[in-house]
């Protein structure tokens, strides 16, 4: 019997030993798993701040996010990650389908007009602004031509090509002239053209006309005469001579004058408002922008899809990629998320972290039950043997 209370003695001592044990292990494990975010503040008694207050991570709220902010940028938002993520050809291919897509049914379709997506770009009355314009370069292209043909004289104007090829040309007038000459005064018109003004002159000279008359009798005969006279006039290579040298003399006086000076004060003014009003109707500015694009540009679509857009995507990741690294250290993520961090209430981080780590931080408060009771029950063994 004395046996038996001794051994049930021991086995309360062990048990007694493995429940004190196990309390301890068990509510020091889930202590420490508090004291990592309690208390959120200092505690004071007085002017003594009570040890282990704030919690762990409340205290060292400030070199967590410094930390923090360097792992994300020095291991998880890496230019790397950015690269593989936005620049593979997946997103390339994306990128341009969806542009090919919105090229396809918005931009070239028959829903809107010109006009309508100037609305929407906030450009009203666009085609008065064109017709100004218009009407603006028509008068500065009118002064250029005015004061050109006002200041500049022939030779300056023509190229000198132009002006060789005249030059070689004087002749050819000349004998063309002197042909055509020929020719009319061998016919009868010619031959009536000088009988009238030989009866004109002698008509003029009164008595003296008369009397020559009287002499001559009819002037047929010295219509005859004059005739072979001027026709023999005509074809003499001195006159010839004359005519060519006459028209070259008119032709250099010719040169050396400006257009204004060879016509007189041209109206310009009306010239002005007539090209105005002729372009103007031509253009017909505010009728065209009442048309889609594919109305001008059936095959538009096609056309970006295949030369535009895997040119400019293309480019877009070209530059995107060379400025990816200069626009990070631009961005200063690594402050971005010290930032946030440091602004980040702790109790939504603790609720946080117990959120993902709940079973772990259970298993952990477990196994200090466990430990504390395991050594509970070698203290207990121990005790017991010493006694």
């Amino acid at each position: 019997m004395k046996k038996w209370v001794k051994n049930m003695g021991v086995f309360v001592t062990i048990l007694f030993m493995a429940v004190i044990g196990a309390v301890i292990g068990g509510f020091t494990n889930h202590l420490a798993i508090k004291m990592l975010f309690r208390p959120y503040k200092a505690i004071y008694i007085g002017s003594w701040r009570v040890p282990f207050t704030p919690g762990l991570i409340p205290k060292r709220r400030d070199d967590l996010a410094k930390q923090l902010g360097k792992t994300v940028v020095n291991y998880l938002l890496t230019p790397e990650t950015f690269r593989k993520k936005f620049f593979s050809n997946d997103i390339r291919l994306k990128i341009e389908q969806w542009l090919n897509e919105k090229i396809e049914t918005t931009l070239f379709t028959d829903d809107k007009t010109i006009n309508d997506w100037l609305k929407q770009a906030g450009v009203e009355n666009i085609h008065l602004a064109i017709e100004e314009k218009v009407d603006a370069l028509i008068i500065d292209q009118v002064d250029k031509v005015q004061n050109v043909l006002s200041t500049k004289t022939v030779r300056e104007l023509l190229p000198e090509r132009w002006q060789d090829k005249a030059n070689t040309k004087i002749p050819d007038i000349a004998r063309y002239i002197l042909n055509k000459g020929d020719v009319y005064f061998e016919s009868e018109e010619g031959n009536q053209t000088i009988k009238r003004l030989i009866d004109d002159f002698l008509d003029t000279k009164g008595t003296l006309g008369g009397m020559i008359q009287m002499f001559l009798g009819d002037s047929s005969s010295i219509v005859n005469k004059a005739q072979k006279e001027i026709k023999k006039f005509l074809n003499a290579d001195g006159t010839f001579v004359l005519v060519s040298n006459m028209l070259t003399n008119e032709w250099v006086k010719l040169q050396d004058q400006t257009v204004t000076q060879l016509v007189g004060d041209l109206d310009f003014n009306s010239t002005t408002k007539a090209v105005q009003n002729y372009v103007k109707n031509e253009l017909r500015i505010e009728n065209r922008l009442d048309q889609p694009i594919v109305h001008y540009w059936a095959h538009g679509a096609e056309w970006m899809q295949q030369n535009v857009v895997p040119q400019v995507v293309d480019n877009a990741f070209v530059q995107a990629e060379a400025k990816l690294e200069d626009v990070l250290k631009r961005l200063n993520l690594e402050e971005v998320v010290r930032e946030q961090v440091d602004t980040f209430p702790v109790e939504v981080l603790e609720d946080l972290v117990l959120g993902i780590s709940k079973k772990e931080f259970k298993m952990i408060t477990v196994l200090g039950f466990v430990l504390g009771g395991i050594i509970g029950v070698i203290q207990g063994i121990i005790m017991t043997l010493i006694n």
